[in-house]
């Protein structure tokens, strides 16, 4: 298994769903850097499962910082938190040892890994990891922000209800970056008991829903990333796929730019408050692989839950036959609230990597 993501600044997981915990090493974050255990526990709050639109799972997430952070400031040593699992329930899935749940990574794991890998609750594969990623994200976003860079995620859309969308020239990003960041459900506009009562509505259907996040960062320079191989686009979709559920990545106006013309795609440039900027933003921040200094927006799919309670058909991997399955356990109708503060971790513990390797290891400091 590939756990690590970064060149200069490194973010290793490990873990199982229902092992004994989830540990996640950041390295190469600079000696001096504050660590906020207060915003760390926030970060984990807001991933939390809450509501009737959320698993019964509840962890309390009471981490550790082991190594790496000195009265409250890092230590230039890796950064080593640990994550405890206190609620399992391993019973709900013996009876898929050899069946795999559709749309799950069951079967490749099997083909790729014959049968040692950790089937409980999807093992090393299982969303429940990502609670190691959301608390190194805490320690990165805190790091940017004290750079002036601001990373927010809110949901675009849900069950076919969609909110309003970023300020993609960046007038009044700011303030809704700080809005979406704050809330446990983030949402521009008041769209919340709309979007509720459709993942409800799935939930009494035994389904579930997907839809569509959006990433806005604000105070990013320009001349970041990498023209070709290791380009901005590149990295951050790259490290966005790796988030289980997300299967689209977009910047700026995407694959709305297939209906344009070239007059309605480009982004003329214009000089703003003394700096050179672009009157429109279509290309989402990025030209060339490289930071132009607009806000970048990105937008990221995710889809439907894949553990409903509806039966489906899949297979007995042992006895090669066909058979109904019927998902037993406890599963969200729609992941994409919970998801949201995972993005805006992923985001920011790239862009950390791409900062240090343009500008030094100590530009965080």
């Amino acid at each position: 298994m590939k756990n690590s993501l970064g060149t200069s600044v490194i973010l290793t997981l490990a873990g199982e769903s229902h092992g004994e915990m989830i540990c996640a090493v950041l390295d190469g974050i600079a000696p001096g850097v504050p660590v906020d255990e207060g915003f760390i526990a926030r970060q984990l709050q807001i991933r939390r499962p809450a509501g009737p639109t959320d698993t019964a799972r509840r962890e309390p997430d009471p981490f550790r910082i082991v190594s790496g952070v000195l009265d409250g400031f890092s230590t230039g040593a890796p950064i080593t938190i640990l994550i405890p699992n206190t609620d399992v329930r391993s019973a709900d899935y013996d009876a898929l040892a050899n069946v795999p749940r559709p749309s799950h990574a069951d079967y490749t794991a099997q083909v790729k890994y014959g049968g040692f890998q950790d089937k409980r609750g999807g093992g090393h594969f299982s969303g429940r990891v990502t609670v190691g990623l959301v608390a190194a994200g805490a320690i990165a976003l805190n790091a940017l922000r004290r750079k002036g860079v601001l990373v927010g995620t809110h949901i675009l859309e849900c069950g076919g209800v969609r909110d309003v969308p970023f300020d993609d020239c960046g007038g009044e990003l700011p303030a809704q970056i700080e809005k979406v960041s704050s809330m446990d459900f983030p949402l521009i506009s008041d769209v919340r008991g709309a979007m509720e009562e459709a993942v409800l509505a799935a939930r009494a259907n035994a389904d579930s829903v997907g839809g569509i996040l959006q990433t806005a960062v604000c105070g990013l320079p320009a001349g970041v990333g990498e023209p070709w191989f290791g380009s901005l686009d590149g990295e951050l979709a790259n490290a966005l796929f790796s988030i289980g559920g997300v299967k689209g990545v977009e910047f700026g106006a995407g694959f709305r730019m297939a209906g344009m013309k070239g007059s309605e795609a480009n982004d003329a440039f214009c000089i703003s408050d003394g700096r050179i900027a672009t009157r429109t933003n279509r290309n989402g921040g990025i030209n060339g692989g490289i930071s132009n200094g607009m806000p970048l927006i990105i937008n990221s799919v995710v889809k439907p839950t894949p553990s409903i309670g509806q039966p489906q058909d899949s297979v007995d991997m042992q006895e090669l036959k066909e058979l109904k399955l019927q998902i037993p356990g406890r599963h969200d109708p729609a992941i994409v609230r919970r998801v949201c503060v995972v993005v805006s971790s992923m985001v920011a513990l790239v862009l950390c990597d791409l900062l240090a390797l343009r500008f030094g290891t100590d530009y965080l400091r």
